[in-house]
């Protein structure tokens, strides 16, 4: 198998980077069809670890989803690389779009295009949701509804959602999954 090079990681965050709208969460089935389907650097399985733990490090997703995809597949320069392609479109556009804004903020135009984009950028970030529940056990996805009511019908905090899963997997991995096991 060939070797990636630092200039095909960066170019593939790069253009992640470059046609994503919505921020991290966005960029999730994008990074996925190139990743596994288009450049085949990892298998599914492999792929929906590092987003698993990109989305429990502290940071935007699709950063640390770089950073692991990039170390994984060249080590520490591929994570510099691949973090760098997928940030730089962003602080570029910022920056443009930084230096002109008080010129376009209340332009018709501009207004009508953010709110045409609005839905395409929910669906956007629905789809990864799809994806990472497909093939779940049912009882994890009754887990992954009763969560998201927790958080949004009681307004319970996530990250002590996140904790106690965290904590409840470490358990069932200790217990019931060592016998499982054996």
């Amino acid at each position: 198998m060939e070797r990636t090079t630092l200039s095909e990681l960066f170019g593939s965050f790069f253009k992640i980077g470059l046609f994503t709208f919505g921020g991290g969460y966005a960029m999730v089935p994008l990074i996925e069809a190139e990743v596994i389907e288009r450049k085949k650097w990892l298998p599914q399985s492999e792929f929906l670890d590092l987003l698993t733990l990109a989305q429990s490090s502290p940071g935007p997703i699709a950063i640390n989803t770089s950073v692991f995809i990039g170390y994984k597949v060249r080590g520490l320069r591929g994570a510099a690389a691949a973090s760098l392609g997928a940030v730089l479109p962003s602080f570029i556009i910022i920056l443009i779009v930084a230096i002109f804004f008080a010129e376009i903020r209340h332009n018709a135009i501009v207004e009508a295009a953010f709110k045409g984009m609005r839905p395409a950028v929910v669906a956007l970030i629905v789809v990864p949701v799809f994806s990472l529940a497909r093939g779940m056990h049912p009882a994890l996805a009754a887990v992954v509804v009763l969560t998201a009511l927790a958080v949004w019908g009681l307004g319970w905090s996530p990250v002590l959602l996140i904790i106690a899963g965290a904590a409840a997997g470490i358990a069932w991995t200790l217990t019931i999954g060592k016998k499982v096991r054996s």
